[in-house]
């Protein structure tokens, strides 16, 4: 079994909950959504975000709105809709059930 390939799974399980989060802070043009990732050691690439982020617009959970740019064509920012707020506050719940659970189980291998 390779490590790499199970840690790749694990990013890939949490990457739509990571961009949540990042939305959650503020509305986001998807570039600077891949920085904030790539500043955590999250590696993702366009080709894999757009279709993220179509599949989260149509399941309601984004909205965006094309803003102006400087230095270019106008850009589409991300923002989460109330349903996608709602859904993160799932996934919160979620994660913190898991952390606790993994830590739970590390502490116990231990002893």
């Amino acid at each position: 079994m390779n490590a790499d390939n199970v840690k790749s799974q694990m990013r890939k399980g949490i990457l739509e909950y990571c961009i949540l989060l990042i939305l959650d802070k503020k509305p986001s043009y998807a570039s600077d959504i891949i920085t904030a990732l790539k500043e955590a050691k999250i590696i993702v690439v366009e080709g894999t975000l757009y279709p993220l982020l179509t599949r989260l617009k149509n399941s309601d959970l984004l909205a965006y709105q094309w803003e102006e740019s400087t230095q270019g064509p106008p850009r589409k920012y991300y923002s989460l809709t109330e349903k996608g707020e709602l859904f993160l506050l799932e996934l919160e719940k979620a994660w913190d059930e898991l952390s606790e659970t993994i830590e739970a189980i590390r502490n116990n291998a231990n002893d």
